[in-house]
């Protein structure tokens, strides 16, 4: 039986709301009182730092940090430190990964794919590179991905740079000292965020053989008033 994926587009959330939002929707995931979730997001200028990072990732002054208006976290997802900011795609699938999907390299392989299949629905070519994670192109990395997985329900997941500044990643030492680039970059434009989640979307549900159903913040607002 296909099961359904309900995609919440939230807009522009704050890091600490938003992991909030993860822990309510991974427990309503568990329990079977929500189907698989995509939170769909965009975050303010934040700095997170994996479970295999450091303070050292972070190259910028705790002065230039706040005169850049950057907060920064500390979570438990994998890998190192990461910037999250405006003009990027932030993407957290909630999804329950048993009884048939228990493989976390699978899981991380179809997130590539998902993103790959977008960008090549903007032309843009892009890749995996052996023994690294993330989304890659000639130009350098376009998306990034850290997950965390327990009782096989996943939360985090991966960050798009679409219309990034991405003069805020020199504030870290950013995947292993690799070059990052955006889509705007990539194709000498503006692009309109809501098409890109769209495709995400619906990439998504092709990849994980789901159904996909849509849910905006305005009806959000309403289910909870």
């Amino acid at each position: 039986m296909e099961r359904t994926l309900r995609v919440e587009k939230l807009g522009r959330v704050e890091y600490g709301a938003a992991l909030d939002m993860q822990k309510q929707t991974e427990r309503a995931v568990l329990t079977g009182e929500q189907p698989d979730t995509l939170l769909l997001l965009e975050h303010p200028h934040t700095l997170t730092l994996g479970r295999r990072s450091n303070e050292a990732g972070i190259v910028a002054s705790n002065e230039v940090l706040r005169e850049r208006g950057v907060t920064v976290f500390e979570t438990n997802r994998g890998g190192k430190v990461t910037y999250h900011g405006l003009g990027q795609i932030v993407g957290y699938p909630i999804v329950n990964l048993s009884p048939d999907r228990e493989d976390v390299h699978r899981f991380v392989r179809d997130l590539e794919e998902v993103l790959i299949r977008t960008m090549n629905d903007f032309d843009i070519e892009a890749f995996r590179i052996a023994g690294l994670t993330g989304v890659h192109t000639k130009r350098g990395k376009v998306a990034a991905i850290g997950v965390h997985i327990a009782r096989w329900v996943t939360t985090h997941g991966f960050a798009l740079n679409v219309n990034t500044d991405l003069s805020y990643f020199v504030l870290i030492i950013a995947c292993e000292g690799e070059p990052v680039t955006s889509m705007r970059e990539l194709l000498g434009r503006e692009v309109e965020m809501s098409t890109v989640e769209d495709r995400i979307s619906e990439n998504f549900a092709e990849v994980f053989e789901m159904n996909e159903e849509t849910v905006s913040v305005a009806q959000l607002m309403q289910g909870s008033e």
